[in-house]
């Protein structure tokens, strides 16, 4: 039986790639599918959206989604969504809650627990899945899969941006860690109210002079009571992001009375879920941000002993999708 940090290997996975979830703009768009052989039982779901500023990555900008999460008895999806270069807001978060419904539709093919599905989103992905899990059912939607939900139960994020105003007047220079795709395919980081850059390109016009249109883009827009719990992570060496866009939508959650906790890692800097070997980093002091009602916190009331790496993504959603 093989093991990493001492977790055994659960359950072997087999692997389901290229599946045509949806024709978004008239073309197919493709998802891969890692599904642990459970038997008789049905895996909760785990859909991973990726990073990438909404303008390059795709489905495979990611870590090792069957090593770490799959052989532990998640079933995880992980799709293409619509660039800033084909189509901008709110296209790629239709294609977010598209590919909820479709894990919804192909449940009974692939054994899945269609009633406990997840979001994992990594920087412009965690702004996408906060968008689609804190907006109405009625919202963002798409054409395909009319007749299934995409709510989700549960949303884990690291270094999203929540709202496009504040961008600017957060950031300012850190130590750059960038030890990953995302940071390093940034050689030249614009202000977010330049008109090139990612945040405006995404939304398609400038973020500095479109202030109705970054009103409609910011997931703190959304937030409301009865939200699904939300765990967010950001590291204080953030170059890209600043962790104050984090700290933001915990505090919108925190006034709506959601389950929510944040953790800043005073080490990390932007993009660290694409690191496959995260178990292994020391993210130095751990800043935690709780909710008076986050009661199934995976921390409890230990909160000066939080596990780190894909033990802490395990514990998040082996809480809220496996209810222990």
């Amino acid at each position: 039986m093989t093991t990493f940090r001492g977790r055994p290997k659960l359950y072997p996975v087999e692997e389901v790639r290229d599946q045509v979830y949806c024709q978004a703009g008239g073309k197919p768009r493709l998802a891969d599918l890692y599904l642990p052989s459970l038997g008789a039982g049905k895996a909760p779901v785990i859909v991973w959206v990726h990073g990438g500023g909404w303008r390059f990555g795709d489905r495979h900008l990611a870590p090792d989604l069957s090593r770490f999460i799959a052989e532990r008895g998640f079933a995880i999806g992980s799709f293409d969504y619509r660039l800033s270069d084909e189509a901008v807001f709110p296209a790629p978060v239709e294609d977010t809650r598209t590919m909820v419904r479709w894990i919804r539709s192909v449940g009974a093919t692939y054994n899945l627990d269609t009633e406990h599905i997840g979001l994992w989103g990594s920087s412009a992905g965690t702004h996408l899945a906060a968008c689609a899990a804190l907006s109405d059912e009625s919202q963002f939607l798409g054409d395909e899969h009319a007749g299934f939900s995409s709510n989700v139960q549960a949303v884990l994020g690291g270094y999203g941006p929540t709202d496009f105003s504040r961008i600017d007047a957060d950031r300012i220079p850190v130590e750059s860690q960038r030890v990953d795709v995302e940071s390093v395919s940034v050689p030249n980081l614009l202000p977010a109210s330049h008109p090139d850059s990612f945040e405006s390109r995404f939304l398609g016009t400038s973020v500095g002079s479109s202030p109705a249109e970054v009103t409609l883009a910011n997931p703190v827009t959304y937030v409301r009571s009865g939200a699904p719990p939300f765990l967010i992570l950001h590291g204080l060496h953030d170059p890209l992001m600043p962790w104050q866009q984090s700290l933001i939508l915990f505090e919108a959650l925190r006034d709506a009375e959601c389950d929510a906790t944040l953790l800043v890692m005073e080490r990390l800097g932007h993009g660290f879920f694409n690191n496959s070997k995260l178990d292994l980093v020391d993210p130095g002091e751990i800043t935690v941000y709780q909710t008076s009602s986050a009661s199934r916190s995976v921390f409890g009331e230990h909160v000066a002993k939080v596990p780190f790496g894909f033990d802490l993504v395990e514990a998040f959603f082996r809480s809220y999708l496996m209810g222990g």
